[in-house]
């Protein structure tokens, strides 16, 4: 092979890396001659944070993937400890943790479960037909102490870099940003903290090593000696690769994962905030050296309106910015939407959410996150205590909103949305007929224009209104892969 050759080749791994690895020989995939054709990835990987230093924590995982045409009939999937066993047997010896979870087959639910403060962070892999869209969900109630309420996240792709806007090193917040190295080389990581004035002084931040295969939770306030209530944290991989996650735990507003903005960009969508949120806290970040200066919206029932008083937002350049909306959406469904008065600049941004008063309130998270695309999935959904958003923030949009098989039980129900332009729906989302245990959602955009969406997990605990956010991101389940033609006249170049 000449170099011309070679570097078609690793042109089309790169683009297959993504979220795994795509057959590149399916020709009943392939469209017109040079065409890219849209694969089925054939590997997913997956990291979840060790969930909680709490010993009355009980965590529950649950993994889903949807059915997807072309993939084939072979494939397994797995959950397990990120750090392997010590055998006890033989010293210097290890042995393989045993899996939390092995799903059986695509869409049906499959579910592990752990409990108290020794449960360490788990490393997932999927291939085959159980790869793409894979979504595994981590789901842990407190019963008290610092972060009490209802902890979730969704377990997410390694990467090399993650922002994080909503952090704090506050008196009354304890927040960690933990990180997972699923390989067998060591990482390098510098994780930089942003406040209102700019970057905090700390050094302590800088090079620090996940070894392989390991998991660190690093406690944000032992970086800088300041306290800032809002901070941006900055996770960058300088060598490997890691998963990241910042947990946020309050004295006394309960706590939750705050999972990375999407990446830094001029206009961005915060979708399903509550209807009943007594509190929202928008944390804005820009990492370009000029000013942002943002126009504020929330996407209604109705259609986008403006919140009194906050009608835009200026957001210094390397500057953490955070403003108070109270309950800006005033008993509705809502979507904040984010966009530039006049020159674009890549902003990245989250909202806390306080649902509750008094002694019973509680928090979570809604980073900025891509639109659903193709296809997105939340797993762990009850008949009881789901609510799902869905916002299509510039056209109208028509989704299709599929409820799998229960994990103990039941069929599938679809159902057809149509969501118009600048609202945000509250849409009552099938369960499935005969369901037994937890099911997952997979929100397809049929037409129309894009659709950003999130899914509200609630449990009510003594009175305490625990609940939990998750984004629901495009699962790139499927890579496309351009069609190359035979040329063997490149061999006598």
């Amino acid at each position: 092979m000449n170099r011309t050759t070679l570097s078609l080749l690793a042109g089309t791994v790169a683009l297959a890396a993504v979220t795994g690895f795509a057959t590149l020989s399916s020709p009943k995939a392939a469209g017109p001659a040079g065409t890219a054709a849209e694969l089925p990835v054939e590997r997913t990987s997956l990291l979840c944070p060790a969930p909680s230093t709490s010993e009355v924590a009980e965590t529950a995982y649950t993994s889903f993937t949807p059915v997807t045409k072309d993939t084939g009939s072979g494939g397994r999937a797995e959950l397990k400890a990120a750090a392997e066993e010590s055998d006890g047997k033989s010293k210097g010896k290890k042995k393989a943790a045993k899996p939390v979870l092995t799903p059986k087959e695509p869409g049906t639910p499959a579910t592990g479960q752990t409990s108290g403060d020794d449960a360490s962070a788990l490393v997932g892999t999927a291939e085959g037909k159980f790869a793409p869209g894979w979504t595994v969900q981590e789901t842990t109630e407190v019963a008290a102490g610092a972060g009490r309420g209802l902890q979730g996240v969704n377990c997410s792709a390694p990467d090399t870099e993650f922002w994080f806007p909503g952090a704090s090193t506050a008196a009354d917040r304890t927040d960690y940003v933990h990180l997972t190295n699923p390989d067998d080389s060591a990482a390098v990581v510098d994780i930089e903290l942003y406040g209102k004035d700019g970057a905090l002084d700390s050094t302590l931040g800088e090079g620090i090593t996940v070894a392989p295969h390991s998991s660190d939770p690093i406690l944000l306030s032992t970086l800088t000696e300041e306290k800032q209530e809002d901070l941006t944290v900055h996770v960058n991989v300088r060598s490997g690769r890691v998963g990241a996650a910042v947990q946020a735990l309050d004295d006394k507003l309960g706590g939750d994962w705050l999972a990375a903005s999407t990446d830094p960009s001029g206009s961005l969508v915060l979708p399903g905030i509550p209807k009943d949120a007594t509190a929202v806290r928008l944390v804005a970040f820009t990492p370009s050296d000029s000013d942002a200066d943002l126009k504020v919206q929330l996407a209604s029932p109705t259609g986008l309106i403006t919140p009194a008083g906050n009608e835009t937002l200026h957001v210094k350049g390397g500057m953490t910015t955070a403003v108070d909306l109270g309950d800006v959406t005033r008993g509705e469904a809502g979507s904040l939407v984010l966009t530039p008065t006049d020159t674009s600049v890549p902003v990245v941004a989250a909202v806390r959410v306080v649902r509750g008063k008094g002694d019973d309130q509680e928090t979570a998270f809604i980073p900025a996150v891509r639109p659903v695309g193709t296809r997105a999935t939340v797993a762990d959904n009850s008949a009881k205590g789901s609510t799902l958003a869905l916002t299509a923030p510039t056209r109208t949009a028509t989704v299709k909103v599929t409820a799998s098989a229960g994990s103990g039980g039941g069929e599938a129900v679809s159902k057809t949305f149509t969501i118009k332009a600048g609202t945000t729906q509250n849409v009552e989302a099938p369960t499935p007929t005969g369901l037994k245990g937890t099911y997952a959602l997979t929100v397809e955009r049929v037409s129309g224009g894009p659709v950003y969406g999130a899914r509200t997990l609630a449990a009510t605990e003594d009175g305490v209104p625990g609940f939990t956010i998750q984004t629901l991101p495009d699962d790139r389940g499927t890579v496309a892969v351009p069609e190359a033609d035979e040329d063997l006249s490149v061999l006598q170049k």
